[in-house]
């Protein structure tokens, strides 16, 4: 949603919005809709040239596409759509069984993704109850049965390969700093560092979120403060991870980097909040950047392969709306090189989840029907596969040649809108896949 759309809400729902990336969709018109329709009947133009190069959509074939990534981005069209989530956890099983992979990693808050490892992990905690309570706000979409499904299965993966690598979960996100990352810094200073205790508690005086607060509502009170005391918040974090960096300079003691990681996401997610409303495209340029430098430390320290879930704009290469500068992907592909391929997803037609406006408490189901002439979608639904993949590296010429130009192509964050983004999918992903079908996806 862009900074025109914030003004229409109250200030302190208007500064959630602020940290929610989320593309404009496009909402009506119609279109054939078939999946065995061909361009003119001729054999020729972009429908049969991506029909002779896309492959029907199967886990196997779409893992084959990302080939020997460490992290692949799986993105989404929408925020709420069911089959984009049944999707990122069909894939992760498959990558998990066939492919080595152990991380899921999610577009939710760092010590969200705690509560979540420790129940995958250590059996900790009840994950449907964690996840109604974390996933508020911003993330209201994630609590959903293909979420919770995952988790469980997770859970239930590593208790029965003692042997293998834990399976774990993480988040790589900045929205909500909740007890869990002061807890273990706490939990750190009170047996390695206990001279750095006091200052350190002084420092996170009033930061800690209080116990019993929600962590949606903790999002919209956060933005609703005055400047100077977001900003003052901001720098106490600061303060606290440089003097943990610092007192680990020289023999650091065990966990040391574990503490200044969960210091270092504090700090992230009140340096986020300090941006001003006139400072929107920083504030969006540096939570993906947020979310790269995680996803990358992670990657660093955990030696496995991820499973990057989030929505297009975030995985992507190229950003559609310039109050969203440069998406997570740009910095990751910097980061990893070729470590890192993102999958791009569009639909043509169904139903989604949404909030009505910034102003809504519940989502609603919104009607989508199929993509009208001009674009992407169109075109892509006529292909002879009802769901397909389509690398887009490898694609010959033609098919290269129709991708290449900007064209409207449906991307829906958390708001319903009547806008569709105009987007260069050559420039933005690696790998497509088209679906024909999305129903809507309401919170559990």
């Amino acid at each position: 949603m862009s900074r025109r759309g914030l003004v229409r809400a109250t200030a302190a729902t208007a500064a959630v919005i602020a940290l929610a990336a989320c593309a404009a969709p496009e909402g009506a018109a119609s279109g054939s809709g078939s999946a065995a329709a061909v361009s003119d009947g001729s054999g020729t133009g972009p429908v049969a040239a991506i029909e002779d190069h896309a492959l029907p959509l199967d886990p196997e074939a779409l893992a084959g596409l990302t080939g020997d990534a460490r992290v692949v981005g799986l993105g989404e069209a929408s925020h709420g759509g069911r089959q984009f989530f049944a999707l990122k956890g069909e894939m992760f099983r498959h990558l998990v069984t066939t492919r080595g992979f152990t991380t899921f990693a999610l577009e939710t808050s760092w010590s969200t993704g705690l509560r979540l490892d420790d129940y995958v992990v250590h059996g900790i905690g009840d994950p449907a109850a964690i996840m109604a309570e974390e996933f508020q706000g911003q993330y209201v979409f994630w609590n959903n049965d293909d979420y919770l499904d995952l988790v469980r299965w997770m859970r239930e993966y590593n208790l029965a390969h003692p042997a293998e690598s834990d399976l774990r979960f993480v988040g790589n996100d900045l929205g909500y700093p909740g007890p869990d990352s002061f807890d273990r810094v706490g939990d750190y200073l009170a047996a390695h560092q206990p001279e750095l205790a006091d200052r350190i508690g002084e420092l996170y005086a009033d930061l800690r979120p209080a116990p019993g607060t929600q962590a949606g509502a903790w999002m919209v009170a956060q933005l609703g403060k005055e400047q100077p005391r977001r900003e003052a918040e901001a720098e106490r974090a600061r303060a606290a991870t440089a003097l943990i960096r610092e007192h680990g300079t020289t023999n650091p003691a065990p966990g040391h980097e574990w503490a200044l990681r969960n210091a270092t996401a504090i700090e992230q997610s009140f340096t986020g909040y300090a941006f001003s409303d006139e400072q929107f495209a920083e504030r969006m340029r540096y939570r993906d950047r947020t979310m790269a430098e995680n996803t990358a430390w992670w990657l660093e320290h955990d030696a496995g392969r991820i499973l990057l879930a989030s929505n297009n704009s975030h995985l992507a290469y190229t950003s559609a709306d310039p109050e969203f500068p440069e998406p997570a992907g740009a910095e990751l592909r910097r980061r990893l090189g070729d470590r890192y391929v993102n999958v791009g997803l569009t639909f043509h037609q169904g139903s989604i989840g949404a909030l009505p406006d910034p102003t809504a408490d519940r989502p609603a189901t919104y009607p989508v029907p199929p993509a009208p002439a001009g674009h992407t979608e169109h075109t892509l639904d006529q292909v002879g596969h009802r769901d397909f993949a389509l690398d887009l590296r490898t694609a010959p010429a033609p098919v290269r040649d129709w991708f290449t130009p900007a064209r409207p192509t449906r991307s829906y964050g958390l708001y319903w809108a009547s806008e569709a983004p105009r987007t260069a999918l050559l420039d933005s992903y690696d790998v497509l896949v088209h679906l024909h079908q999305v129903d809507a996806a309401l919170p559990r």
